[in-house]
Formats: structure tokens, C-alpha cells, sequence
């Protein structure tokens, strides 16, 4: 396993879409606090409401993970990494630990932007961010596991669904307009296990009708194990030639 994991480890550093991933991530998490900053006026600048922005990025990290295993369906590089390695669950698996990893990693760098921007917008107003509250710590937190979890659904979404336009579309039609359509079909109280929710959940959203953090944290390590499975059950009947 530790063989694969570095062979993807490998692969990263022959690519250059995570890292374009990366610069996206980081642009728009600053791009949306600057915004939420501007946008408050002369109120005063909910910090937790700000940092929250790095949970919406998940989307990308979310991107990053179906691009693991759609990419080289796509590229036509999976038969070699399947003839190097026949045991297809062991090159998912290798796929899910590394991605992920690199998802978190992808995800502490912008929680990192947003709290310098986060900062700097409060030191333009005459205030200061306050490092020891538990809240902010507790939001980026949330924010850098549910880019992770994310990212984990996402590879997993990428090997059950390996055409790369229809998985990445699947996948940000059902953050950007189906969640939303399920959750007002079955009501409030099946609609907080929905990933979503579970994922603003477990960034600690202040919102009636969510989960507790934890039971988020649990319920996307429930999406990310159910979509692996998937993705290996199909991964190891399917045709790649």
C-alpha cells in the first residue's frame, strides 16, 4: 500500500491540475471574505461568518477528488496503473488516502488565507482578530474537515462515475441545486443528513435544524466510506480496455 501511495504521491508532481486547483481555492476563499467584509458596511464584521467561507470551497476539494480516478479514465492512464497493480481496490484505496491527505493539506492553506484576509480586514476597521477564541479554531476546524471529507467523496465519486465532465457535473449539481430540492422535499429532519448540511454542520454553522459537529463529522466519514464502497465494487467489474 505504501508502494501505491507514493506512486500517486509521483504522479502529483508530473500534473499541474491540483496545483491550478489550489490557486482557484485560495482566490476565491479570499475573494469571498473580502466580499462578506465589504458588503457588512460599517456593522461590525461577524468573524465566524467570514471563516465559513473556506467550508464553501469544499466543492473544489470535492473536484480534486474526482479528478484522481476520472482524470486518468480520461487520459487514458488508468489501464497502465491497473496492469501495474491488478488489485483495483488496493489502487482506489492508495487513490483515497492520498487525495484526501492532500485535500486537508489544500484546505488548511486556505483556512490559512482567510484568516490573514479575515485579519487584515479588522485592522483596516481599527480591530483585531481574536486567535484565542474557541469559535474561530472550532469553524476552521470544520471548514479543513469538510474539504477532506469532500475530497474523499469525490475520488470515490470519480471511480463510480469515471467520465470526468458527467462526475464533476453530477457532483456540483448536487451541492449547487439538488440538495437544496431534496432537502424541501423530505423537511428539515432528513434534509441535516444530507452532505451539505452535515458539512456546515461540522463547520459549526449557526442554523437551526443541523446536526451537531460531530454527528456532521460522522455522517461525511459515512458518505466518503459508502461512496468507496461503491467505487470499488464497480471499479473491480469494469472494463478500462
Amino acid at each position: 500500500m505504501f508502494t501505491l501511495i507514493n506512486a500517486e504521491i509521483l504522479k502529483l508532481r508530473t500534473v499541474r491540475w491540483p496545483w491550478v486547483l489550489l490557486a482557484v481555492q485560495l482566490v476565491l476563499v479570499a475573494a469571498g471574505v473580502s466580499g462578506f467584509a465589504i458588503a457588512s458596511g460599517s456593522k461590525p464584521m461577524d468573524v465566524r461568518l467570514a471563516l465559513q467561507h473556506v467550508g464553501l470551497t469544499s466543492m473544489l476539494g470535492l473536484v480534486l477528488g474526482i479528478m484522481a480516478v476520472a482524470g486518468e479514465y480520461r487520459d487514458h492512464t488508468i489501464t497502465d496503473t491497473f496492469l501495474a497493480t491488478p488489485r483495483r481496490s488496493r489502487v482506489i484505496v492508495a487513490k483515497a488516502v492520498t487525495f484526501t491527505a492532500l485535500g486537508f493539506l489544500f484546505a488548511v492553506l486556505t483556512a490559512a488565507v482567510a484568516l490573514a484576509v479575515t485579519a487584515a480586514w479588522l485592522s483596516v476597521r481599527g480591530s483585531s482578530l481574536d486567535t484565542s477564541s474557541a469559535i474561530v479554531w472550532q469553524t476552521l476546524l470544520g471548514a479543513v474537515l469538510w474539504n477532506a471529507s469532500f475530497t474523499a467523496i469525490g475520488v470515490g465519486l470519480g471511480a463510480w462515475l469515471p467520465n470526468l465532465a458527467g462526475a464533476i457535473s453530477a457532483g456540483l449539481v448536487w451541492i449547487a441545486i439538488v440538495e437544496g430540492i431534496v432537502a424541501n422535499l423530505v423537511g428539515n429532519d432528513l434534509a441535516r443528513w444530507l452532505p451539505v448540511a452535515a458539512g456546515r454542520a461540522l463547520e459549526n454553522v449557526a442554523a437551526p435544524g443541523l446536526l451537531a459537529p460531530w454527528a456532521g463529522g460522522l455522517v461525511l466519514a459515512a458518505y466518503a466510506f459508502g461512496f468507496a464502497a461503491f467505487a470499488v465494487a464497480a471499479t473491480v467489474r469494469r472494463d478500462v480496455t
